[in-house]
């Protein structure tokens, strides 16, 4: 809002860019279309999403908490509870995408006559090719199942292996902003459009894959831990359901809890990251939808037409998703991510 805001004020801006996420969509299943999110849009017909209103309640249950001199650690936790009951609220599955949302609706109610192109990458992963490969900053997504494998805290994980994971990298989605400036520049009519910067559509691979990847990976290339030694790992164990996954904790770690004492602090150590990885990315992890990029095509197709595609590319046909994986991404997270 405040950078609207700042922009209205710019004579001479041709166009705002605004960065969201495909994920605001939620857990829709089937083709999913690139359309602008109207003001007071739920995901699941509740009605009554006021976006000043939950600005509001944010505030002052953070004052209120305050107010009580509760702890740094309970305000955390109760904000983030907050967070995550007002989203669910409304049908989004985090607070995340759900002020991604929330950002959406504010930009196209006070736009104006500014010309506005919505970005929505999906999971963003390590560059492909600039500004060199495999370049990464922090941990995210995927990468987090990645470091947490490859460390070997991590044996079983939740999700269907045939659910299509749409992932584009880092370069792709900055090629495609270059490449939506350019096109809309010299819109005079104040429209705002929307791109869906993913792979779904136009080069899918699934779950199963990623589990493939792994464990080729760091069974040739195992990391050295902190005493010098290299991890082993076997082949993650992918559950398909809430029930078998609980079973298996049960199984393999809370059950050795009653008779070893001796390893229950690293134990609940797995367990606590296991139920967290899984609890942060179980609304991904049985997604059901595709993104359309139709418009993002015509992106393409204007940008093979001038000539430049070489140097701006984003089309996600061109990856082979063994390759990457195998010899950039991972490579890159393990240089790059791994403490």
């Amino acid at each position: 809002k405040n950078v609207l805001n700042f922009s209205k004020k710019c004579d001479k801006l041709k166009v705002l860019i605004h960065v969201s996420t495909a994920y605001v969509s939620g857990e829709k299943e089937g083709l999913i279309l690139e359309s602008p999110l109207k003001m007071g849009e739920t995901l699941n017909g509740t009605s009554g999403l006021d976006v000043d209103f939950e600005k509001k309640l944010v505030n002052d249950t953070l004052k209120k908490l305050k107010a009580d001199n509760c702890s740094d650690d309970f305000i955390k936790s109760s904000m983030k509870d907050l967070g995550i009951q007002r989203a669910r609220t409304f049908g989004w599955p985090n607070t995340y995408v759900f002020t991604k949302a929330m950002g959406e609706m504010l930009l196209g109610q006070l736009k104006d006559k500014i010309a506005v192109v919505i970005i929505r990458p999906s999971i963003v992963t390590s560059t492909y090719k600039q500004p060199f490969s495999g370049w990464a900053e922090g941990v995210r997504t995927i990468d987090s199942i990645a470091v947490g494998y490859g460390k070997g805290r991590l044996t079983c994980f939740l999700g269907d292996p045939k659910t299509v994971i749409d992932a584009v990298p880092a370069d792709m989605v900055v090629n495609a902003m270059i490449a939506a400036i350019v096109a809309h520049a010299n819109d005079d009519q104040g429209n705002i459009t929307v791109y869906h910067v993913g792979s779904s559509v136009s080069n899918p691979f699934e779950l199963g894959w990623l589990q493939d990847y792994g464990h080729r990976y760091f069974s040739k290339n195992p990391w050295i831990n902190k005493e010098g030694r290299p991890v082993i790992v076997g082949k993650i164990k992918i559950l398909n359901s809430m029930d078998a996954f609980h079973t298996y904790l049960a199984i393999h770690y809370l059950l050795p809890l009653k008779y070893f004492q001796g390893i229950y602090v690293d134990l609940c150590r797995k367990i606590k990251y296991v139920m967290r990885l899984v609890e942060l990315y179980r609304p991904y992890l049985f997604f059901k939808g595709y993104y359309d990029d139709m418009n993002l095509e015509k992106l393409r197709r204007a940008v093979r037409e001038s000539g430049v595609e070489r140097d701006f590319y984003f089309d996600p046909k061109i990856i082979d998703w063994d390759d990457y994986f195998m010899n950039t991404h991972i490579p890159g997270a393990v240089k790059y991510v791994f403490k």
